[in-house]
């Protein structure tokens, strides 16, 4: 999704005066077209994330809408204190962007992996936390990122929509993947983060035994109709996400289930760390998990049957 967001805030900040880009020494192969556009506006940082927000929330204080870039976990977790104090508090429009999120650095290990950012980022105050879904739901999510005026952060990770499936809607907290074959018989109800939904899609999506949400934004404002409907109508979900699961999606969702009355019986999948004691490619880690393809899949046969 990199090369896709560097398109979409090119044409955003040339359009935008007000818009300054920083980064943290990152962005090569990916920025350059944002800072050939925009001249000045565009700032190498350095190696510098604390001194980054801070001085991106100085700029958002004085009326101009900077982007904070890197990878995700030296977004997020180096930096969180000036996020939390110099951002969120005095709720200031910085939006930082992080690239990689949850196990998409791989190989490069923990001190690169980011499956903690949105229990850090969504318990602070005035933060809204962005995750698109695919390259092409960037430039959708983008732009709901930019109509909040206030903290945000942009999850960037790999994603790319299947021949045959849909989602409802090009932006919303919670969407539904449509399917051209599906049928409303579903007996299970997954709900997915951002881009870990498109793992969950199969015959089970295909003959309607199951329907697909996904979650494109933390905390959840509120749950969609058609998706309480679905659960209400199943009474089985599954909740997937490449994050732990302490202050994730699950947790997130089983507050808003509460607060509907909905006790639907429960099977999630999160990010479990490191069970194999060491490093491998985001897929590997996915498979750790069991957050792959194919134990999503046969998860939801065995519920959906």
């Amino acid at each position: 999704m990199r090369r896709e967001f560097a398109a979409w805030l090119e044409n955003y900040a040339a359009g935008e005066q007000r818009a300054v880009v920083l980064t943290g020494d990152l962005g090569f192969q990916a920025l350059e077209g944002v800072r050939a556009r925009i001249g000045e506006r565009f700032v190498n940082m350095g190696v510098s994330e604390q001194n980054l927000i801070s001085v991106g929330a100085a700029l958002a204080s004085q009326g101009l809408r900077p982007f904070c870039y890197s990878i995700a976990p030296f977004a997020v977790f180096r930096p969180a204190e000036q996020i939390r104090l110099d951002v969120c508090l005095h709720d200031l429009d910085v939006k930082v962007v992080g690239n990689g999120g949850g196990y998409g650095y791989g190989i490069m290990g923990s001190t690169h992996h980011a499956i903690e950012d949105l229990a850090v980022l969504s318990s602070f105050q005035n933060m809204r936390c962005f995750i698109p879904v695919t390259g092409a739901d960037v430039a959708p999510t983008g732009d709901a990122l930019m109509a909040y005026v206030g903290p945000g952060y942009l999850r960037l990770n790999l994603g790319v929509l299947p021949p045959g499936y849909a989602l409802s809607t090009q932006f919303a907290p919670v969407r539904r993947i449509t399917s051209d074959s599906a049928q409303d018989t579903a007996k299970v109800t997954v709900i997915a983060l951002g881009p870990m939904a498109l793992n969950a899609l199969g015959p089970a999506t295909q003959t309607g035994r199951a329907e697909v949400f996904v979650v494109s934004q933390l905390p959840l404002p509120e749950l969609s109709r058609e998706l309480l409907e679905s659960v209400s109508r199943t009474n089985r979900v599954i909740i997937a996400e490449e994050h732990v699961e302490r202050g994730g999606l699950a947790e997130h969702l089983a507050l808003k289930f509460l607060q509907h009355g909905l006790a639907p019986k429960l099977e999630t999948r999160a990010a479990r760390g490191y069970p194999g004691k060491n490093y491998g490619s985001q897929k590997g880690h996915q498979q750790q998990s069991e957050l792959d393809t194919a134990s999503l899949l046969a998860l939801i046969d065995r519920l959906s049957l």
